[in-house]
């Protein structure tokens, strides 16, 4: 039985400026070597927003899980707040801000896996 508790585990600022941790990823969790994608937990602290990023390949989910925030894909923009799920398509350029007074939380869910050689940043 393999059980991760994203409250034990240290979360640190990536690239885009979230700050996550990697709950389940097959290259880097014993147990889950067979998972066909990689979920993680992300945060937005009050006030900030993510940098706008691309992942090439992977298709990616963002589940909220507490706060409120304007999620932008492409060229479209929508408020969100936890129950929802939202579908980011390979090669959409994204980012989410936190509107609220609270951390923004979310699942982040990418199919295939997460690899940083599929991330990049998009200049604003």
């Amino acid at each position: 039985m393999l059980i991760r508790d994203s409250a034990a585990c240290p979360h640190e600022q990536v690239m885009d400026h979230s700050v996550l941790f990697e709950l389940l990823h097959p290259d880097k969790v014993a147990g889950a070597k067979d998972l066909m994608c990689s979920i993680a937990h992300a945060i937005v602290p009050a006030g900030t927003s993510t940098l706008p990023h691309r992942l090439h390949k992977s298709t990616e989910l963002y589940y909220i899980l507490d706060g409120t925030g304007t999620m932008q894909i492409d060229r479209e923009t929508a408020h969100v707040h936890p129950g929802q799920i939202v579908l980011i398509p390979p090669g959409a350029v994204q980012h989410i801000e936190n509107t609220g007074s609270g951390d923004l939380t979310f699942l982040c869910i990418v199919s295939p896996k997460w690899q940083a050689s599929d991330e990049t940043l998009v200049p604003e």
